[in-house]
């Protein structure tokens, strides 16, 4: 594990040439979360149940007891391997892949998130970087009318895509976390947050999701949803030290109810098993 300062991370958006490590990132963070998903579902009394019956017909047609018990398991892995991605996307996101180019729309123009543990050395620079934005903003404005066509296209595959941020540091992604594009109005839909292995337990991820928390609340955001795998037991601990409470559990006031308009529906699996708990933080 490497020590980190967190005054000297950047949390700004993705950027073209961050896609393969921000890609590379998220690969890094979904290791072993299909397999516990599978153990997941496989695990669930229906699920036994089928598989029992299953092995109980092949029984008659095989002389192999052993046999009989391993290919219906073998096929259902084979199925949730493929049809998982599917279901779930990955880390949370509500799309089984991420347009990455969309994400990326406009990422140099737009400020980087707060940082709370930067000096004031650091805001000087992000001021600069701020005069350097808006000096490209002026220079977009000569684009012709074919130009212009692609950008509207771009700007609507943004909007589907959502915005990814990266923990920057000396030009190093240590992180990301992104908002996915099919948030309601009024709420954020946080997903895909990973650290890189050497940097976690710093505190890094914990400021990626605040910095987008008031970032949300700059923008009138009442209301933050993180959806975490159903076998994740750090992710559930994660997200309650943060202030979130699993969907369905009362905010405090006896008698409490999620109200149907507010309800976030958990992603679901095979034989429509839930495979994602809903956290959510009123901001």
């Amino acid at each position: 594990m490497v020590r980190l300062d967190l005054g000297n991370v950047v949390l700004r958006r993705m950027k073209e040439e961050d896609v393969e490590a921000v890609k590379a990132l998220i690969k890094e963070g979904c290791e072993g979360t299909e397999n516990r998903l599978i153990l997941h579902l496989l695990t669930r009394p229906l699920a036994l149940l089928m598989l029992a019956t299953l092995s109980s017909v092949l029984r008659f047609l095989v002389h192999s007891f052993i046999v009989a018990l391993l290919i219906p398991v073998f096929l259902c892995i084979v199925y949730l391997k493929l049809t998982i991605p599917r279901y779930t996307g990955i880390l949370g996101s509500t799309r089984p892949y991420w347009d990455y180019l969309g994400s990326c729309y406009r990422a140099g123009s737009e400020p980087d998130l707060p940082n709370p543990h930067a000096g004031k050395g650091k805001l000087l620079i992000n001021q600069d970087k701020a005069k350097r934005r808006k000096k490209a903003k002026e220079q977009e404005r000569g684009k012709t009318k074919e130009e212009k066509v692609d950008e509207d296209d771009l700007k609507e595959r943004a909007r589907v895509a959502g915005e990814v941020w990266v923990a920057d540091c000396e030009d190093e992604v240590l992180g990301c976390v992104a908002r996915d594009g099919w948030s309601r109005d009024g709420v954020y839909r946080i997903c895909r947050l990973v650290v890189q292995s050497w940097y976690r337990r710093e505190g890094l991820g914990r400021l990626l999701v605040q910095s987008l928390e008031a970032k949300a609340r700059q923008s009138g955001i009442a209301r933050v949803y993180a959806h975490v795998p159903f076998p994740s037991k750090v992710g559930e601990a994660f997200f309650r030290k943060l202030g979130y409470r699993l969907q369905g559990e009362t905010a405090g006031v006896q008698d409490e109810e999620e109200e149907e308009d507010d309800y976030e529906e958990p992603e679901k699996g095979w034989l429509g098993f839930p495979v994602t708990k809903v956290f959510v933080k009123d901001l």
